[in-house]
């Protein structure tokens, strides 16, 4: 099993930064995908952005430009770094990514809370 925990939520004005961590630990062998996905009061959980173990990236249209993921895959870590924040990026984001640990899995992290409000 893997487990995931996420960092770097918070209250953050519109037009400032926040950064987000995720390190997964556990029985992991390795990690295919990592990303991060986001869920706002009444709505669906929905991709932000994710970042394969060789590199390729894939973000939401409603994030492009704003944010950017980065991960070291030694470290078993993930980055998104947000800028240019907007009231509508209020959410809970959560940690993903799937893998070996030891068995095939996808895994989650507990959420982390950003606030976006003047």
């Amino acid at each position: 099993q893997a487990q995931l925990v996420e960092s770097g939520g918070g209250l953050v004005q519109p037009g400032g930064s926040l950064r987000l961590s995720c390190v997964a630990s556990g029985n992991i062998f390795s990690i295919g995908h990592m990303g991060w996905y986001r869920q706002a009061p009444g709505k669906q959980r929905e991709l932000v952005s994710y970042i394969t173990s060789g590199g390729n990236i894939n973000y939401a249209d409603s994030v492009k430009g704003r944010f950017t993921i980065s991960r070291d895959n030694a470290k078993n870590t993930v980055w998104l770094q947000m800028n240019s924040l907007k009231p509508e990026d209020t959410a809970v984001y959560y940690c993903n990514c799937d893998g070996f640990a030891p068995t095939y899995g996808e895994y989650w992290g507990q959420g982390t809370q950003v606030t976006v409000s003047s």
